[in-house]
């Protein structure tokens, strides 16, 4: 009986330790690194802020000068795409309202809508993303003369500027700009009209 009890108890032992033997030799399962950021990949947003609109108007040998200032608000849409040396390229464009309404030569004189479309180049800093941008812009300019039906006209020219993004979560980034439009000349009811605009905006986005 001793011998049995002594037999068994060795065998437990035994069997524990080459259990305990198989359990250290069970490789441990490699924890996965977690992605890098990257800016990569389509955007949208929405942005506002302040603009300061310059006009230079002249008709019938009287010139005018003055200027709209006011706020601005709209929406961007854009793509990135960013290298492994973290130099970011990306396209925008954005759609924006202005109200800057204001009395030049006994007429009220603005603009209204304006758009742009724009390409970018920027480093990333992790999540902060410096850029600079330029391209194309349109605004509609209107001139409403008192008994006369309010006139208005597409103005196009170009635009460049700067700023930095900051990606708060990896899918929802804040934005910081100034922007600069020169948006040619035009004559509107024989009044020529020549507009050039500074805004400063900051908006928020979602990278997807």
């Amino acid at each position: 009986m001793k011998l049995t009890i002594a037999t068994t108890f060795l065998a437990l032992v035994a069997t524990s330790a080459f259990a305990a033997d198989a359990v250290q030799d069970v490789p441990a399962a490699p924890v996965a690194a977690a992605p890098a950021f990257t800016w990569s990949g389509p955007y949208l947003g929405i942005d506002g802020g302040a603009s300061w609109l310059n006009g230079d108007f002249s008709a019938g040998g009287a010139s005018d000068s003055q200027d709209f200032n006011g706020g601005v608000f709209g929406a961007f849409a854009g793509y990135n795409f960013q290298f492994d040396n973290n130099i970011v390229v990306g396209i925008e464009g954005n759609l924006e309202y202005n109200w800057n309404e204001e009395e030049a030569l006994g007429a009220d004189v603005g603009t209204d809508w304006a758009g742009a479309v724009r390409g970018r180049v920027g480093y990333a800093f992790d999540r902060a993303l410096l850029y600079g941008a330029a391209g194309w812009t349109a605004t509609r300019g209107y001139v409403d003369l008192p008994g006369s039906d309010k006139e208005t006209e597409t103005f196009n020219g170009y635009t460049v500027g700067a700023g930095v993004d900051f990606a708060i979560t990896n899918n929802i980034f804040a934005r910081g700009e100034y922007r600069y439009n020169d948006f040619g000349e035009k004559d509107i009811l024989g009044v020529d009209v020549d507009l050039n605009q500074h805004e400063l905006k900051f908006g928020i986005g979602v990278k997807f």
